[in-house]
């Protein structure tokens, strides 16, 4: 039998986080260690229990999600930890992400994506929210942020030109009727671009796009 993964969890706005501990906890696969209100608390859990995964708020009294990411980075380099974030503070995900994050959620976040982002972090990937901005995509291709092993990945001029376009928002029937393919055609291409990058989102696809300069920052902002 597999072991499950183990959460630890850390918000200041105790009904979220008893609502977000109890949503992780019906998942059969998901085992909650524990659950603190601030950064210093989430540090000592951090060093009891040895969570596999830590979702944590960025803005918290005591000790903030910046300073205890990168504590906890420092002495437990193996916890995984996703940045919980609300729908304004680009700047602070930054900061979360070079402290040492793997991946940022905002706190509306749906069910399956903070399962599929808690799953994707364990196995050693970066998660990028679904709703992120194309403003904040650029932030992070700029920042100190490194997104882990970095292999290089061919694709053919019709894979580019279909990378650019969904990074610019053109849907694939849309796509499909200006480079004369069918829909069905470009739905295939668009699964194979995202399985050979391993993204699971258009966020993953975009900051891969723009730090890979397939697209620039003037094609989406």
């Amino acid at each position: 039998m597999i072991p499950p993964i183990t959460i630890a969890i850390a918000d200041d706005h105790e009904i979220f986080l008893d609502g977000l501990s109890l949503m992780l906890s019906r998942q059969q696969n998901f085992s909650i260690c524990g659950q603190v209100s601030n950064g210093l608390h989430l540090l000592e859990l951090v060093g009891s229990k040895m969570p596999d995964v830590v979702l944590t708020d960025i803005k918290m009294p005591v000790m903030d999600g910046i300073e205890t990411t990168k504590l906890i980075r420092q002495k437990y380099p193996e916890v995984k930890v996703i940045a919980l974030s609300m729908f304004d503070e680009e700047k602070l995900v930054i900061e979360m992400l070079e402290a040492g994050a793997s991946g940022y959620l905002l706190k509306n976040a749906h069910k399956n994506e903070i399962i599929d982002a808690v799953t994707s972090v364990y196995e050693g990937k970066n998660y990028y929210c679904s709703h992120t901005s194309s403003l904040l995509a650029s932030m992070i291709v700029r920042s100190r942020f490194k997104s882990g092993k970095e292999k290089e990945i061919s694709f053919t001029e019709r894979e580019k030109e279909i990378i650019k376009l969904i990074c610019q928002q053109y849907t694939a029937q849309q796509i499909a009727d200006k480079i004369f393919l069918s829909k069905r055609t470009v739905e295939g291409h668009r699964i194979k671009i995202m399985e050979k990058i391993n993204a699971k989102n258009m966020a993953g696809l975009v900051i891969f796009a723009l730090k890979n300069n397939i697209i620039s920052e003037e094609d989406i902002l």
